[in-house]
């Protein structure tokens, strides 16, 4: 079973910057999406960034212009450089693959899966 392995998070203060790794733990043929999500103390899991395989990027209202998502297709690994960081920025951040597909015949047969990694802590002082 592949499981997604994320890296990165830490504690910093406000203005600070962090960068987040996310690989699968094995190899698999291709990821279609990959993307960030975030949840906070009290709150719901909410999506931060997504990248799909042709490398087009799209974020939440509330980061844009302070994350960057990219990813190595090579590594099918996905990053996300995170700058200016506020106090609000604190949550545990998930890595999310969309449209795996494990094998090439998982590809051919259209068997995609999907999955989490564990979390990555990120807490931001004042």
């Amino acid at each position: 079973q592949v499981q997604l392995v994320e890296s990165g998070g830490g504690s910093v203060q406000t203005g600070g910057s962090l960068r987040l790794s996310c690989a699968p733990s094995g190899s698999v043929f291709s990821i279609n999406a990959m993307g960030w999500y975030r949840q906070a103390p009290g709150k719901q899991r909410e999506m931060v960034a997504a990248i799909d395989s042709a490398g087009s990027a799209s974020y939440a209202a509330s980061v844009k212009g302070r994350f960057t998502i990219t990813r190595d297709n090579a590594k099918n690994t996905v990053y996300l450089q995170i700058d200016s960081l506020k106090p609000e920025d604190t949550a545990v951040y998930y890595c999310d693959a969309d449209g795996v597909f494990n094998y090439y015949i998982d590809y051919v047969e259209g068997r995609p899966d999907d999955y989490w990694g564990q979390g990555t802590q990120v807490t931001v002082s004042s």
